[in-house]
C-alpha cells in the first residue's frame, strides 16, 4: 500500500527556499519539524520559543501547530537570517523574530514549548531549564544516538545529554528522529 508523506507546510516549504537560495545547511529535520508542530500544538495558549532561528524553518514548523491564543517569539544573532525569516511571518502578529544574542528571549519566559537549537544549549543549560514552565516542554535536536549509559559522544560520556536527561527538574527521554540523528525531549515537573 502507497500512503502519502503529511503535506509540508506553506511557510515551511517558504523558508526552505531561503535556505537552498542562501545555502543554509543548518536547517531542521522534516522529522524533527513534525516534532516541533506537535509540541506547539500540545500549548494552544502558551508561550512559544526559540534559539536560532536560522532562515526560519523550526519556526515554520513550530508555527504549524501554533494555536490562535499562542505566541511564538524567536532569536537569531545573525541580522541577514533574522531579516529573512521574518519575512516569511510579516503576516502573523503571534511571531516575533528577534535578532540578538539568544538571551533576549529571557522576556518573554517562561516558556510553554522552548525550541533550544542555538544559544542556551550549550552555554548556560541550567539557564534553558529555567526558562521553562512547569509542564512546558524542552525540545533540542542535534545529537548523536547513543545505546550507551550514561550517553556517550566520541568516545567520551556526553555530559551535556547527561545534563538534560538527569536534570531533577525535568523528565527526559532522548528519541531517534533519524537513523543518525537523535532530539532531547523533556519536560519541566511541577
Amino acid at each position: 500500500m502507497d500512503v502519502a508523506e503529511p503535506a509540508v507546510p506553506a511557510r515551511v516549504t517558504a523558508a526552505e527556499r531561503i535556505a537552498t537560495e542562501l545555502v543554509f545547511r543548518k536547517s531542521c529535520t522534516p522529522q524533527v519539524g513534525r516534532l516541533l508542530g506537535l509540541a506547539a500544538a500540545s500549548k494552544p495558549d502558551g508561550t512559544i520559543a526559540e534559539s536560532g532561528t536560522g532562515v526560519g524553518v523550526g519556526t515554520a514548523w513550530l508555527h504549524s501547530g501554533l494555536g490562535k491564543g499562542a505566541r511564538l517569539v524567536t532569536v537569531e544573532r545573525d541580522a541577514q537570517l533574522a531579516r529573512r525569516a521574518a519575512g516569511v511571518f510579516s503576516d502573523d502578529e503571534r511571531v516575533s523574530v528577534l535578532t540578538g544574542d539568544w538571551r533576549l528571549l529571557e522576556r518573554y519566559a517562561p516558556f510553554d514549548v522552548f525550541f533550544c537549537d542555538g544559544g542556551g544549549k550549550r552555554d548556560d543549560p541550567q539557564r534553558v531549564v529555567e526558562l521553562l514552565a512547569p509542564g512546558g516542554l524542552l525540545v533540542m535536536d542535534d545529537f548523536t544516538p547513543s545505546s550507551d549509559w550514561p550517553p556517550r559522544y566520541g568516545g567520551e560520556v556526553d555530559e551535556l545529554r547527561l545534563f538534560y536527561l538527569t536534570h531533577p527538574l525535568l523528565r527526559a527521554a532522548e528519541i531517534l528522529t533519524t537513523p543518525s540523528a537523535a532530539a532531547v525531549v523533556a519536560t519541566r515537573r511541577p
